[in-house]
C-alpha cells in the first residue's frame, strides 16, 4: 500500500512591522505633537480606582464605566470599603455595566485578596497583579503604565486594529502585536504611546469607516483602503 507523502511543515508569519524606523519616529512625533500628554479616559484618584475601573471595562465603554464610578467611588473606593460592601450591594451600583454579576464578584474577591496578601495596596508587578481576580494581561498592562509609569503596551481593539491597519505592528494576535510594538515605538515615546494608540483608533482610524482624510499620519500609514477625501488639518483625537 503506498505510503502518503509528508506533509510540509507550515511556516509561521513572524510578526513585523511594515514601516521603517524613520516612519515609526515620525509617526510617534505626530502623534505627540496633537496630544503631548495623552492619558486614559478613565476616571481615578488613585491606583486602586484605576484598577477597579480598568476591570469593569472590560467589553463596556469608559463613558459607561464613569457613570457608574462616580456613583460608587464617593461610597467605596479602597478595597477595604469595596469588601465590606460585599457583591450583593456592589452589584446595583454597576448594574448598567456588562457582565456586571461576574464583575461584581471579581471586584470584592480582589479587594479581599489585597488585603490578604498585599496589605491593601495595588502591587507594582505584573505576576501579582495578574493572579488577582479578574485581572488579565491587558488589565495589568494598563495599572503598570498608567498608575506607576511603566513602559508597558496594554493591546485592546483599537490598538491591534491600528497597528495591523497603518503596519506599525502586523501580528495575529494581541500578544503578538503586544510584544512587536514594545520592540519597535523608540523609547522615548513608549510610555504614552499605549494612549496614542488608543485614542486614535477610537476616533480617527475607526473600525467600520476610518477618517482618513482627518489622520495625521496618513501618508505614513501602509493601509490600502483609505477612506477617500481630500486631506484636512487634523485635530486632537479626543477633542
Amino acid at each position: 500500500m503506498p505510503t502518503s507523502p509528508p506533509r510540509r511543515a507550515t511556516r509561521k508569519r513572524a510578526a513585523r512591522s511594515r514601516l521603517t524606523r524613520a516612519a515609526i519616529t515620525e509617526m510617534f512625533a505626530r502623534l505627540k505633537q496633537l496630544n503631548p500628554s495623552p492619558t486614559t479616559e478613565l476616571e481615578f484618584s488613585s491606583p486602586y480606582e484605576l484598577l477597579v475601573a480598568v476591570t469593569l471595562s472590560a467589553q463596556a465603554t469608559d463613558v459607561g464605566v464613569n457613570k457608574a464610578t462616580r456613583k460608587l467611588f464617593p461610597v467605596a473606593n479602597t478595597p477595604a470599603q469595596i469588601a465590606a460592601l460585599g457583591v450583593d450591594r456592589l452589584k446595583p451600583y454597576i448594574a448598567t455595566i456588562g457582565l456586571f454579576n461576574t464583575k461584581a464578584t471579581n471586584v470584592v474577591a480582589m479587594a479581599e485578596q489585597l488585603l490578604e496578601r498585599h496589605e491593601g495596596e495595588v502591587p507594582r508587578d505584573r505576576a501579582s497583579l495578574e493572579a488577582l481576580p479578574g485581572v488579565g494581561r491587558k488589565t495589568a498592562n494598563v495599572v503598570l503604565n498608567t498608575a506607576f509609569g511603566e513602559p508597558t503596551m496594554a493591546v485592546d481593539t483599537h490598538i491591534f486594529r491600528v497597528a495591523n491597519r497603518t503596519g506599525l505592528a502586523s501580528g495575529r494576535n494581541v500578544r503578538e502585536v503586544e510584544d512587536l510594538l514594545v520592540r519597535v515605538i523608540p523609547d522615548e515615546y513608549l510610555h504614552d504611546a499605549h494612549h496614542w494608540l488608543i485614542l486614535h483608533g477610537r476616533y480617527v482610524c475607526k473600525a467600520r469607516v476610518p477618517d482618513c482624510p482627518h489622520c495625521a499620519i496618513r501618508d505614513i500609514c501602509r493601509y490600502p483602503d483609505k477612506t477617500p477625501g481630500e486631506p484636512v488639518p487634523a485635530t486632537t483625537p479626543a477633542s
